[in-house]
């Protein structure tokens, strides 16, 4: 049930991607242009990233099943809304709603699984979620490639609202109640700091990557999230009741969790920004035929997430966790191998090994996290672990997608010199621009998209070294950080809070 209503919202981010050339088009869509299009995502991410902390901490105030109540409700009734909008800029306003939505349905998910399942079952339970949340990236191109063949756009959208009316049933019906007993007084102060904090920090990471971070509007934002983050740290110490126990960050395994988490998701989804392009562009692939390359990922998190617990067992979250990052690390590294002409079963390869290798990165990593605070604090460790990881992704696209297109630019320089301004500027800054001017350049066409192709490559490894770079530091801070193997002998903790006190970030009074 919990995975049917996270699947919802991961699905959503994905399929939207592949609609995106149709909702373009101002006859089969809304005619959006460039920056609307842009918008239709980001007005999501920024809510959702924005919100994530504060639903987490409702949730654990008010309830966790209502919480997944209403923000099931709310997706789904901004999914409709979607679905029929009429001008881009209505599209851009439901999209912020089922941010909204979405911000409170995922920490709900992994809370009630901390509440419902205990220490000895949790690990496995986790390694479903996460599990979910591999299937859902990577099937969502699948889903909107269908459903764009046989109907239309807004077909993307509506299929959300069947699968939330069945959730919400099976919610009332399945899912125990739970919440905070003792939640003391609201942290007013500290929610307000985290959502401006939040909310600046993911719009300076959207802007660079689309106007660069050189940019006042971008590294200014930036700037100022992080002094709005740093007045959260000094003012959650000194208050009695916090939102997040930032004492928790001393703790090595719950800050080297949130750091693997955020540095696998920055490589691994950086790394299916600029695949997305190279399959759809460079081999050109239909979006139901590059969705389908990206089921060996799927395949790989279904099979070994729910087994990586047993393997956490066994070997011990160290050893996991940096096999895990490396594999992530090995499967990026391997792009830079990758030509237009590479047989396609080699990418389908790599996708495979990326996916085992963070199966067994975002089960262990996640359960520190949740073990380190006790159960009625759940919602506030799933919101940490969802923040990092969708702010994670965010910086990712951004950065590795800062990077193909300066390489790009370079390499386009000499190939668009002789062409008029508006098709050179055009020509020069994406690849997908290349295309579109090559539609009108006649017998220079043939020349204009091989330069592009070849340059889009070169800039596609540049970027792949980055992102497996940034995995490899993933594993670094697994090596130094994370605990080995658990003695034979020692007793297993029964209890969350155990696990926390045995984990040394019992919550103590200062």
């Amino acid at each position: 049930m919990l995975v049917i209503s996270l699947l919802v919202v991961v699905l959503d981010n994905t399929v939207l991607n592949v609609a995106m050339r149709t909702i373009a088009d101002p006859r089969h869509g809304l005619g959006a242009t460039q920056g609307q299009l842009e918008w239709a995502i980001n007005s999501y991410t920024l809510v959702f990233a924005g919100l994530l902390f504060t639903a987490g901490i409702l949730a654990d105030r008010l309830g966790r099943r209502i919480t997944l109540t209403v923000g099931l409700a709310l997706f789904g009734i901004a999914s409709l809304i979607s679905a029929y909008a009429s001008s881009p800029d209505q599209l851009i306003s439901a999209r912020a709603l089922m941010g909204l939505g979405a911000a409170a349905v995922m920490p709900s998910t992994l809370s009630i699984i901390a509440n419902v399942f205990d220490p000895r079952e949790r690990g496995r339970a986790i390694g479903v979620w996460a599990g979910a949340v591999g299937l859902g990236v990577a099937i969502g191109p699948i889903v909107g490639g269908l459903l764009l063949e046989h109907f239309w756009w807004g077909s993307v959208f509506l299929i959300n609202v069947p699968i939330v009316v069945v959730g919400i049933v099976l919610v009332g019906v399945l899912v125990p109640e739970s919440r905070d007993p003792k939640p003391g007084r609201i942290d007013i102060v500290g929610v307000l700091l985290s959502i401006v904090g939040l909310a600046l920090l993911t719009y300076g990471v959207i802007e660079g990557g689309e106007n660069g971070f050189g940019g006042p509007r971008s590294w200014g934002t930036l700037l100022a999230s992080a002094v709005v983050l740093a007045a959260f740290v000094v003012y959650e110490r000194r208050v009695e009741f916090p939102s997040l126990d930032v004492r928790l960050f001393a703790n090595r395994q719950f800050s080297a969790s949130t750091g693997m988490i955020g540095l696998v998701f920055f490589a691994a989804m950086g790394a299916m920004f600029f695949s997305a392009f190279y399959l759809q562009l460079v081999r050109g692939y239909g979006p139901l035929a590059s969705g389908a390359l990206f089921v060996p990922f799927a395949v790989a998190q279904m099979v070994f997430a729910p087994r990586s617990a047993a393997m956490v067992k066994r070997f011990g979250p160290k050893a996991v966790s940096t096999v895990g990052l490396l594999l992530v690390a090995a499967g990026l590294a391997g792009w830079i191998l990758i030509q237009a002409d590479t047989p396609i079963v080699v990418v389908g390869v790599l996708f495979f090994v990326m996916g085992v290798g963070m199966a067994n990165v975002m089960p262990p990593a996640t359960e520190s996290i949740m073990a380190a605070l006790p159960r009625e604090k759940a919602g506030v460790g799933s919101a940490v672990s969802n923040t990092i990881r969708q702010v994670g992704g965010a910086l990712g696209v951004a950065a590795l997608g800062a990077i193909v297109s300066s390489f790009y630019r370079d390499d386009m320089a000499s190939a668009t010199a002789g062409l008029p301004a508006a098709a050179r500027n055009a020509a020069g800054e994406s690849i997908s621009g290349a295309y579109g001017v090559a539609e009108h350049a006649g017998p220079a066409a043939p020349a204009l998209i091989q330069h592009a192709n070849d340059a889009f490559i070169t800039a596609m490894h540049y970027a792949s070294i980055g992102s497996a770079l940034f995995a490899v530091l993933g594993a670094v801070v697994a090596v130094i950080w994370l605990p080995g193997k658990r003695p034979a002998t020692a007793p297993a903790p029964t209890t969350a809070e155990g696990l926390a006190e045995e984990r040394g970030v019992a919550l103590v009074d200062a």
